[in-house]
């Protein structure tokens, strides 16, 4: 149960900064609002860390260094999403974050990327992604 918690809350709060830094990018731009928002994140997390002392940060020798770019994707994910929802919107926007989200889920779970044990598609997972899909598209009429 808390795990769906969790998900939840994240998938609020991948909304809400979306639409706040659609707000921040109309009026300073997306690479500054990108700016912002990475280094008041950055602020946070240093914080949190420091408060819980979760984990240890003289450990970061032992992580692969391809993971240690996975920040990158934050700025990745923030430029497309402000662009699109000042191009399409909020509600459209999200509907296609969540289905190409699930997609590559499914992708990384099929193909075991990333170390991960692989997964196979069974029909009722193909189902439902096709009736997201055919959502979007009625929510786009």
């Amino acid at each position: 149960m808390k795990g769906i918690i969790f998900a939840i809350l994240g998938g609020m709060f991948i909304t809400l900064q979306g639409v706040v830094n659609a707000g921040i990018s109309r009026d300073i731009g997306i690479l500054p609002a990108i700016t912002v928002t990475q280094f008041t994140g950055f602020l946070l997390a240093l914080t949190i860390l420091l408060v819980v002392k979760d984990g240890s940060l003289t450990q970061l020798k032992t992580v692969k260094w391809p993971y240690l770019f996975a920040g990158s994707f934050g700025l990745l994910v923030i430029f497309n999403e402000v662009t699109a929802i000042n191009m399409v919107g909020v509600t459209f926007t999200m509907a296609v974050i969540l289905i190409s989200q699930i997609v590559m889920a499914f992708l990384i779970d099929t193909k075991g990327w990333f170390g991960l044990k692989k997964q196979k598609i069974k029909l009722p997972q193909i189902v439902g992604i096709s009736l997201m899909i055919t959502g979007v598209i009625i929510i786009q009429l």
